[in-house]
């Protein structure tokens, strides 16, 4: 498994799998996992949601660049980001510089489905969740893409089945 890349960033929407996929390519890579949004909180002592009605949006994403400047740095690692981490120039340049990026897609109605009966999630608390993922999927979807090496599509496969793949194609990597 010499090509595969040293460190690999998952990015995508909330919902998309990118900790579940994350956690089970790490194992199978021997590469350590990492979720930027648990780091976030074990630094902070409280969860996201916390921080948000703290500090606000505002303020957890300077948090949240912190942690991912941070992070890039690191060897060996695969790291699940959060969704909104790609709002920021800096954390874009960051990912798709020291490491490979995989961009986890999928469509704003699927992502609804997995996430409908999650509160922890502060920016699907409104009176429309459905409508937000897809003006978030609207503004991201470019930007995910900017910067991804590989955008693979979450919606048909199962975990394993998505895992492998990704597994298959990092091995073959140039």
């Amino acid at each position: 498994m010499n090509s595969v890349p040293k460190n690999i960033f998952l990015i995508g929407l909330m919902g998309a799998g990118k900790s579940t996929v994350g956690r089970m390519l790490a194992k199978r890579l021997g590469k350590t996992f990492i979720d930027s949004d648990l780091e976030i909180e074990k630094r902070c002592g409280v969860k996201i949601p916390t921080i948000f009605e703290m500090e606000g949006e505002e303020g957890f994403r300077k948090r949240e660049s912190a942690v991912i400047k941070e992070l890039t740095q690191l060897e060996n690692i695969v790291l699940a980001t959060g969704g909104g981490c790609v709002l920021s120039s800096d954390n874009r340049t960051c990912l798709h510089d020291n490491g490979f990026v995989i961009y986890l897609r999928a469509n704003p109605h699927e992502l609804w489905i997995r996430t409908r009966n999650d509160k922890g999630r502060p920016l699907l608390n409104t009176a429309d969740p459905q409508k937000t993922f897809k003006n978030l999927f609207e503004i991201r979807d470019p930007l995910y893409a900017s910067i991804a090496h590989q955008t693979v599509e979450t919606g048909k496969p199962n975990v394993n089945q998505l895992t492998n793949k990704l597994v298959m194609q990092l091995e073959l990597q140039p």
